[in-house]
């Protein structure tokens, strides 16, 4: 699996779930690289291509899955704040990484068939669709 890319790869996509929430997945993933590269959620947001929201959104649902915060806030000041993984922020993307490669390695022989199985070109257009020109 690509670490920080969203492509429509055939890899298995890893999610942790608590009740109804996504506690972390490929995304929520890739948005820690993303603070922990730029330093702040704004920054990391632009990097990403998704709005500020969105980008506290799931930051927020990160936060309150887990006994203490993923990601910490720093506001203001002349620098304008910034955002930083917690060292449980930093541990649980190691450890998200280190799942995604084990189900990488052990599922790849059944993913070698899906890879055969599967249309090289994406899915036939639905029907009523009108076919790519």
């Amino acid at each position: 699996m690509s670490k920080g890319k969203h492509s429509h790869s055939t890899a298995p996509r890893l999610r942790i779930l608590l009740a109804e929430a996504i506690a972390m997945g490929p995304g929520k993933a890739e948005l820690l690289r993303a603070i922990q590269q730029h330093g702040s959620i704004s920054a990391a947001a632009r990097a990403m291509g998704m709005s500020y929201r969105r980008a506290w959104l799931l930051v927020d649902t990160m936060n309150r899955s887990f006994v203490e915060p993923l990601v910490g806030t720093a506001t203001g000041g002349s620098r304008g704040g910034g955002a930083r993984l917690t060292p449980l922020g930093t541990e649980v993307l190691r450890r998200y990484e280190a799942m995604e490669s084990k189900a990488e390695s052990v599922l790849q022989a059944d993913m070698d068939d899906f890879r055969r199985w599967l249309r090289p070109d994406g899915p036939l257009p639905a029907s009523g669709e009108d076919a790519p020109s």
